[in-house]
């Protein structure tokens, strides 16, 4: 059974800005009506009305004729994930629509798997069908087969950090995942791959890695010498998001998952962002300051009344 003949129309509007890339997608019953890919370089809010609404235009559907929205949630860039999220509320509440808050990585992962192992668009579709009474964010067992793909989607959180999460696939199948989003050091996560790996039987190891997204030197470095010594084959990927991919996870989410309240959906921002971090460090420094002004007034007072007493 397909997914067109156990529900009714669907149709979703899907967009993402947690990287450099501006993906939007419309989809109908898990199937590319019409896609928008900007590279707006994280300057999202001028771009991102107007590609959804070029993006609704060529797919001949109006906003009153959507059924659902999902938005990527991050991991990713502060201000993207943000810009995202907040017109997603603000939409699903003025059309009166469900909302499902999306991982950014696992359509990260997928997109950047998918193009690099040629896998069609339209079969992965038809895999979502598969997914209908499975939870999609519980982490599946890494035992799999020399069939399988590890994907692993980066994203570079600077200072030898990547936001990054680990998912397994096979041909024409959706990813399900093996490890959470979050944001780690390479070097370490590099190793943490590895010795899951190795306590693998080798039936049960995938017969390939992929690490897709921003693939800066240094990851791929690190990666590399975590694993090679495993003879595993490694791929790396630079991938920039696509609005098909997505689209593709919004579809399974909306398929096989529960709508978030719209005014509780939340941004993964998973750590704060580098401005917080300096106002809060700037906050730190001036209450110490104060602390030991304070203490200073203190002590100087207690010398004063000492000497008169005296």
């Amino acid at each position: 059974m397909n997914i067109d003949e156990r529900r009714p129309l669907q149709r979703l509007l899907a967009f993402d800005t947690s990287t450099s890339s501006l993906a939007v997608a419309v989809m109908e019953n898990g199937r590319l009506l019409a896609e928008r890919n900007i590279h707006a370089e994280r300057n999202h809010s001028a771009y991102l009305v107007t590609a959804m609404d070029q993006a609704l235009s060529a797919a001949g559907i109006t906003k009153r004729e959507l059924d659902a929205i999902a938005v990527g949630v991050g991991p990713g860039s502060y201000t993207g994930i943000r810009i995202a999220v907040t017109t997603a509320k603000t939409m699903a509440w003025a059309l009166k629509l469900p909302v499902f808050g999306v991982s950014s990585l696992e359509a990260l992962a997928l997109g950047g798997w998918a193009v690099g192992s040629k896998q069609e668009a339209e079969k992965l579709s038809e895999s979502i069908d598969e997914l209908v009474n499975q939870q999609l964010d519980i982490l599946v067992n890494e035992a799999g087969s020399s069939d399988d793909h590890w994907i692993v989607p980066l994203v570079d959180a600077r200072r030898g950090q990547v936001y990054t999460a680990c998912f397994t696939a096979s041909q024409n199948r959706m990813p399900k995942r093996l490890e959470l989003d979050g944001i780690r050091l390479m070097q370490n996560w590099s190793h943490e791959l590895a010795d899951k790996l190795s306590k693998l039987d080798p039936q049960n190891r995938p017969s390939a890695i992929w690490f897709v997204g921003e693939i800066l030197p240094a990851h791929e470095a690190a990666a590399k010498e975590a694993l090679i010594p495993l003879g595993l084959e490694l791929h790396f990927t630079s991938y920039e998001l696509q609005g098909i991919w997505v689209g593709l996870v919004g579809a399974s989410k909306v398929l096989t998952g529960t709508s978030d309240e719209v005014h509780a959906l939340e941004p993964n921002y998973t750590q704060l962002a580098e401005a917080e971090v300096q106002a809060k460090a700037k906050a730190k420094l001036k209450a110490q300051a104060e602390a030991e002004t304070k203490t200073s007034i203190g002590l100087k007072s207690a010398g004063a009344n000492s000497h008169r007493n005296g």
